[in-house]
């Protein structure tokens, strides 16, 4: 594994860089196919062996071995993750896949499968069953994520237009909206006179998120709203809002997010889960940018980029929670 990282990195540095040398394409070519090779042995060959060997030596399978040397949270809910999708038994394999509602009994055969005694083993039980309906509770998060995301505007939903203009009331309580469609909405950063074709790439999951922002944490929105109109480097407040939302969205469809949610919940995540996370990118990148200062708005998607990366080496940390850093 270690290996085929360095390999990876020497093959990405540029003649340019200080420390590079001569390195033809297909030297690298051939490292990367040892390293595939190497990963193939390990996890094909190796690791069944080396599991074996810890089994006859501790007296207890992997699945036991890190529920009892990892504390719960991320680092164990992904091991264990891991562990039961290399499975070769289909019934480890598929117990990431579960509902919620079968996850105690998955957990019951796989406890007969692996000769594991809840006498000898009191806490395991539980434990995996914790990570079961995280693992599982992640995936449903997300397909009720996704659900959102495709479903677009629609102005002749009631509730659709009924959450937009619930957004306009949340932000802008003392100002009276002219009729549905006027240049008003460019006061909250809307592009146009009509929002609904903002949403067009993250659908009713951007402006959920907005009200979300507004309805739970209304004065730093409102505050939010009111950097962003900044005279010098102000930004569009709903349209970063809505590029915050796809951010989000790419970060839970990688798996990174798994970092927050297998450390905040000690269970099933839900869409509000989702939302706060949303409300931790929004606050934190409008501090980001104005500590940043770029030259114009211009710059957005350098800037953007920049708190993306920061944001995805955040999430690279085990321990990691985002913490809404207000009330």
């Amino acid at each position: 594994m270690q290996l085929k990282g360095l390999m990876d990195v020497e093959c990405r540095r540029g003649k340019d860089s200080p420390r590079a040398l001569p390195f033809p394409a297909q030297s690298c070519h051939i490292l990367n196919m040892i390293g595939l090779i190497w990963h193939y042995l390990y996890s094909s060959l190796l690791r069944s062996w080396m599991k074996w060997i810890l089994r006859k030596v501790t007296g207890r399978c992997e699945l036991q071995r890190i529920c009892t040397n990892t504390v719960q949270g991320t680092e164990r809910t992904m091991k264990i993750e891991y562990s039961l999708e290399s499975s070769k038994n289909e019934v480890l394999k598929t117990a990431v896949t579960v509902s919620e509602a079968n996850v105690a009994n998955r957990v019951h055969d796989i406890m007969e499968i692996k000769k594991i005694s809840i006498q000898k083993d009191p806490k395991f039980k539980l434990n995996l069953q914790t990570c079961l309906l995280q693992i599982s509770g992640f995936k449903k998060l997300f397909a009720d994520v996704e659900n959102l995301r495709k479903q677009p505007f629609d102005s002749s939903n009631k509730q659709h237009e009924d959450m937009l203009k619930k957004l306009w009331n949340l932000l802008m309580p003392h100002v009276q909206l002219e009729s549905r469609i006027t240049k008003q909405w460019g006061d909250i950063g809307f592009q146009g006179d009509d929002p609904k074709t903002d949403f067009r790439g993250m659908g009713m999951l951007g402006l959920h998120n907005l009200v979300f922002f507004g309805d739970h944490y209304t004065e730093t929105a409102r505050q939010t709203l009111s950097h962003s109109n900044h005279p010098k480097i102000g930004y569009s407040f709903a349209i970063v809002g809505i590029n915050l939302t796809e951010m989000a969205y790419s970060m839970m469809k990688s798996g990174l997010l798994k970092t927050h949610f297998y450390n905040l919940v000690p269970g099933v995540p839900q869409l509000q889960h989702f939302h706060q996370v949303y409300c931790y990118l929004m606050y934190e990148f409008d501090q980001f940018w104005f500590k940043e200062a770029p030259s114009s708005i211009m710059e957005f998607n350098l800037y953007r980029e920049q708190f993306h990366e920061r944001m995805k080496q955040l999430l690279q940390d085990p321990k990691t929670v985002l913490k809404l850093n207000f009330k």
